[in-house]
């Protein structure tokens, strides 16, 4: 576990009703169960996601409890979630998922994107990580980061 407290991993199938657990505990952009099937989002089909081959998300854990995730959708470039519980925020876990999930990004993209509400947290936190605001529609806003000079692949784990 180290002197962080918490330790990253792979995130694998048996970790989606944790990662589900967290999506609907966060305190800003909280979906329901209910909004998250709405967009095909069930336990199902997460831990489908989560079997493939390829890692496609990372969850953080304090004694063997998941506490956060990060998630990207490798086909599209984009950093599809990163959540932390409530409790378990500001312990750098966040900053920790983000770039593990950007390392994964940058091995196959030269330039990643996400989107998320202008006013949150999270879109402070991307922008001292180096991210920048390329379009808005609403509260909603879609961030770019292109991939670092000094990128060496092998932080992708």
């Amino acid at each position: 576990m180290g002197e962080t407290g918490w330790t990253l991993r792979r995130a694998v199938a048996r970790d989606a009703a944790a990662l589900f657990h967290i999506r609907t505990s966060v305190r800003e952009n909280a979906m329901s169960l209910a909004d998250l099937a709405a967009i095909g989002l069930t336990e199902t089909t997460v831990a489908a996601m989560l079997s493939a081959s390829r890692p496609c998300a990372w969850v953080a854990s304090v004694d063997d409890r998941v506490v956060g995730f990060s998630m990207i959708d490798e086909e599209e470039g984009s950093l599809f979630a990163a959540f932390v519980l409530p409790a378990f925020e500001g312990r750098g876990i966040g900053r920790a998922l983000i770039a593990r999930a950007e390392a994964a990004l940058f091995s196959q993209f030269d330039r990643i994107w996400l989107e998320t509400d202008r006013n949150s947290r999270a879109a402070e936190l991307y922008r001292r990580r180096g991210w920048r605001e390329t379009s808005a529609s609403g509260q909603d806003i879609r961030m770019e980061k292109s991939r670092p000079t000094d990128y060496s692949p092998s932080s992708s784990g």
